[in-house]
């Protein structure tokens, strides 16, 4: 297999039965230590218990299918090797997270950070991951996941605040509370997983209120809503962030290429899921959104308590596909696109610019996070990025989805890219966002968001 060098949020298939998981970094003084570990999830994302965690006081699953080789130095190089034999994972595992913890400091003050993924038959490199990071001390460096019966591997790149005892346990496994005077803790190896963050439906202790209008939701639409904003306040807690008040927009790609997403469902689930973002961090109930194709379009602003009419009029009422036939609609409702006018090919630098003149004649007190999916086909790479470098004295966070094509050119460059005060941008990828748990997508979606926020302060941005 010819070897990839990835981005942060690509993907890349893995043919080799049995791999060497090298998590590389340049020693020195000052640097911290890094360990690597491993954590068997299920299709929920969950370990079926504590001992589907592989690390250096655990080194070895009972399955055999990982174990934990230890550090080497070469080179001027340290590494620390886990070995995954693809072939011993019980049916159970979907997901391997390939994980790192710094010891006596934070990952940016660890140089050279790499994760190499090896064939352990022949030493070759199928795929290379370098990455960046800030005040992290826990990594979620890459994942093997499952996908239609093949192995894939996929650059993650998600550090956590609360070190390696805090990354276990969002994924089930018992950490032991340390007592006075004693090392902090580590991840226990009793059998009994932690119960999930999220409380039960019914369950009030800590769970948002209910916020304007979302008594209006139907029962079944308004459970989830709660369920989720107390997932996105997990993420944000996770990160020190609990509490931040942002204002949310959503932008969606409306190009040829995402009809299916649209006939499907996909993408009225994503608004949903993404309504609970606007309902927990945007004080006032509302999402501005847009969308895109050759024009960008306005849509009405989303207001919780309208969420099923919104989605029947913007998202599922087939109108992608009627109008990308060419025919003639009978009549639009109150507040429809008349798709037509949209056009069908990307260019993603033309919302761009809408948002952020709409960010400039609306001024608020409080950041803008702009939640912007696409599939890819991204082609229009200098302008994109004049108009996000230009942005970044703005007080706005740009954080792009990919939805399981390619070609997102500068989107997946932009967090490499030198020359910025701040970074202003994130962004992942991933081939069926149905498929990604809640907690994990939130995870996912708001893990640049609080650090940008903190920078920007202390460069006056906010």
């Amino acid at each position: 297999m010819t070897a990839r060098s990835l981005r942060k949020g690509a993907n890349v298939p893995v043919d080799a039965a049995a791999l060497r998981v090298e998590l590389v970094w340049s020693p020195g003084p000052g640097v911290p230590d890094v360990d690597a570990s491993a954590l068997l999830l299920t299709s929920a994302g969950r370990v079926r218990d504590d001992g589907d965690f592989v690390f250096y006081n655990q080194p070895r699953h009972a399955s055999g299918a990982v174990a934990h080789l230890g550090k080497q130095c070469a080179d001027g190089l340290t590494s620390d090797t886990l070995a995954v034999d693809l072939r011993s994972l019980g049916p159970e595992v979907e997901r391997v997270a390939l994980c790192a913890s710094a010891d006596g400091g934070t990952f940016g003050h660890v140089p050279g950070l790499s994760l190499r993924l090896l064939d352990a038959s022949s030493g070759g490199e199928v795929a290379r991951f370098e990455m960046t990071a800030g005040t992290e001390t826990a990594f979620i460096s890459g994942e093997l996941y499952l996908r239609q019966g093949r192995w894939k591997f996929r650059a993650v790149g998600q550090g956590y605040a609360a070190g390696l005892a805090g990354l276990a346990t969002e994924f089930g496994i018992t950490v032991d509370e340390p007592s006075p005077g004693s090392a902090p803790p580590s991840p226990a190896a009793s059998a009994a997983p932690v119960p999930p963050a999220v409380p039960a439906p019914g369950a009030s202790a800590g769970r948002p209120g209910l916020g304007k209008g979302e008594d209006r939701l139907p029962p079944d639409m308004r459970a989830r809503l709660s369920l989720r904003k107390e997932q996105v306040a997990v993420s944000l807690r996770k990160r020190g962030a609990e509490g931040i008040v942002a204002r949310v927009v959503l932008v969606l790609d409306a190009s040829g290429s995402m009809s299916a997403l649209y006939t499907r469902g996909v993408v009225a689930d994503v608004v949903e899921r993404m309504a609970a973002v606007a309902a927990q961090l945007d004080d006032d109930g509302e999402m501005q959104a847009w969308t895109f194709a050759s024009r960008p379009a306005r849509l009405p602003d989303l207001r919780l308590g309208d969420l099923p009419e919104w989605l029947r009029l913007h998202v599922r009422v087939g109108q992608l596909a009627l109008f990308r036939r060419g025919r003639r609609p009978k009549g639009l409702e109150d507040g429809q696109i008349d798709m037509r006018t949209v056009g069908i090919q990307n260019e993603e630098q033309r919302v761009i610019a809408e948002v952020r003149a709409h960010v400039a004649r609306h001024p608020a007190s409080v950041p803008t996070l702009v939640l912007f999916f696409s599939d890819g086909g991204v082609h229009r790479n200098a302008e994109i990025e004049q108009e996000l470098r230009a942005a970044v004295q703005e007080p706005i966070f740009w954080q792009f989805v990919g939805l399981g094509r390619s070609e997102y050119g500068v989107l997946e460059r932009f967090d490499s890219l030198p020359g910025r005060q701040v970074d202003n941008v994130g962004f992942f990828a991933v081939d069926d966002i149905g498929a990604v748990p809640d907690q994990e997508l939130y995870d996912r979606l708001l893990s640049e968001f609080p650090s940008w926020t903190a920078a920007a302060r202390r460069a006056g941005i906010l």
